[in-house]
């Protein structure tokens, strides 16, 4: 299926019940409304010859509707992130994919300081170029009937690309993920069933729309099963994201860790009394934020598993079938094996190995980069680089990415299981990441870096009965607050470089 072609018949079986409520400038949008919007911005876009649209928006209607419009102007949205390097990250995109126009807003420039880069078009002068006839006309074009709106609009198949995304870049330069309709389209059905989401459900839009979390979880599912979207572009405004919760009765909110112990924090009893479904994703969950929530809230937390080149869920736990600390049941039409990442072999239930994955989820390919895409996706099998347990229940367990592995003593040492074991004795506000440092007798050695000092040797006292003695950190380094991605997550590159140069200069 087309997804902008999904779009239409739900607005014109939704019609007046409202598609977005958009918190950021306060404003209801109908799916009669949206519809309508959508179709004026296909007709602005048309005028720009590129094959691609950049689009850097903050969460919005105006976002998710421009992406629609694109398509409807035959373009394929390039999402760009404005979080981290906003003016970098434009540049990039357009020399990696190869186009000219970036779709932004002044007001989002003004905000994060970013200059005017050469192809740059505003949504504030493309609102303000459609004129009330032109308006009116499509307003009547958008009343007819779905099959006749669908036959002016551009065809295709589900195997064409519906969007590009970047990976973060956390651990390399970032890669242009191409996704297709089919790609996010099974996705968003496998998930809502898996969930059992409706139409009655209303949706908490607070991830950014160029990551694929936000991308599927809180635009085209909800848009397509025509739900409510209630949308807030600024995910660490604690207080007030919580203010919207409860005020909108949102019944479901997806999140990282990172974002919901902030809500977690500001939130009075009885804020969340709305919601009946918290997913986290794009980073591990800690036991202690999953039991703060069924204390203060009696929500739990379902924790879930995926990439940005699987659509991007794999797996999520649910209601009444939650695991805590798993990543979850492995969701209906997806294919997961563990191998073993030196033989290639299949490993047993219950066995550690790297995560691979098929179905119809696994992204076309890298954009561009063909040698690396063959090496990531082999019979169809992507390989996540990700290590981890398929249990005898079908359900995953996360122990690390491969990269976050380390060789000592002949040892695989897993730094996402030492960071876990750290946080239980950290002090609050205290985070921590794991990192490697070159040593020329050893080859590496294991240091922590924090965003505070702490007292290094009760933390070290403690660890020796619970880690292997080689994995027991000998240095922390201090590096301030830690940086972090635009979705929350620890910027394990750059934080290694950081704490690398600090021990450097120590040395």
């Amino acid at each position: 299926m087309l997804l902008h072609h999904e779009f239409v018949k739900t607005a014109k079986k939704q019609g007046d019940k409202i598609a977005f409520i958009d918190r950021g400038i306060d404003r209801k949008f109908s799916y009669n409304e949206a519809l309508t919007d959508v179709l004026c911005f296909a007709e602005q876009f048309k005028q720009y010859k590129d094959a691609y649209l950049g689009i850097m928006l903050p969460t919005s209607a105006a976002c998710g509707l421009s992406m629609i419009a694109a398509h409807m102007s035959a373009k394929v949205p390039v999402m760009i992130n404005y979080a981290t390097g906003a003016e970098k990250n434009c540049e990039y995109a357009q020399y990696k994919v190869g186009f000219k126009t970036i779709l932004t807003s002044k007001a989002l420039l003004e905000k994060i300081r970013c200059p005017l880069i050469k192809g740059m078009i505003f949504i504030e002068d493309i609102l303000a170029d459609i004129s009330i006839k032109e308006y009116d006309e499509t307003a009547r074009r958008a009343a007819l009937p779905a099959d006749k709106i669908l036959a002016t609009l551009p065809a295709g198949s589900d195997d064409d690309t519906l969007l590009i995304l970047f990976t973060s870049g956390s651990e390399a330069q970032p890669k242009a993920v191409e996704m297709t309709h089919k790609n996010i389209g099974s996705n968003l059905r496998a998930m809502a069933n898996h969930l059992s989401y409706t139409e009655d459900d209303i949706f908490l839009a607070l991830l950014p729309y160029f990551h694929i979390f936000g991308q599927t979880c809180t635009f085209w599912m909800p848009i397509i099963l025509g739900s409510t979207i209630v949308t807030y572009p600024n995910p660490l405004d604690f207080k007030t994201v919580c203010k919207i919760i409860r005020e909108e009765k949102c019944t479901t909110a997806f999140g990282t860790p990172a974002f919901l112990i902030g809500y977690l924090k500001q939130s009075k009893t009885g804020d969340f009394v709305s919601l009946k479904k918290l997913v986290a994703g794009a980073d591990k969950t800690t036991r202690w934020m999953e039991e703060e929530y069924l204390n203060k809230h009696h929500i739990e937390i379902l924790g879930g598993y995926g990439a940005t080149e699987t659509s991007p869920v794999v797996s999520c736990n649910r209601l009444g079938r939650n695991k805590p600390g798993s990543i979850g049941e492995v969701l209906a039409g997806v294919q997961v094996k563990i191998i073993s990442p030196e033989t290639g072999e299949e490993m047993p239930r219950g066995e550690q190995g790297k995560i691979l994955v098929k179905g119809d989820l696994i992204m076309k390919g890298y954009l561009g980069d063909p040698e690396i895409t063959a090496q990531r996706i082999q019979d169809g099998w992507y390989d996540t680089a990700d290590i981890g347990i398929l249990d005898e229940d079908g359900y995953l367990w996360h122990k690390g990415r491969l990269k976050r592995f380390v060789k000592i003593g002949g040892e695989m040492i897993s730094l996402v299981n030492i960071e876990n074991e750290i946080e239980k004795f950290l002090p609050e506000g205290v985070s921590c990441c794991v990192v490697e440092l070159p040593h020329a007798i050893k080859g590496a050695e294991i240091a922590v870096a924090v965003s505070a000092p702490v007292n290094e040797k009760l933390i070290i006292s403690r660890l020796k009965n619970r880690l292997h003695n080689l994995a027991i950190p000998k240095k922390f380094i201090v590096i301030g607050e830690l940086p972090r991605m635009g979705n929350g997550k620890i910027d394990f590159k750059t934080t290694t470089e950081i704490a690398q140069k600090l021990n450097a200069q120590q040395s």
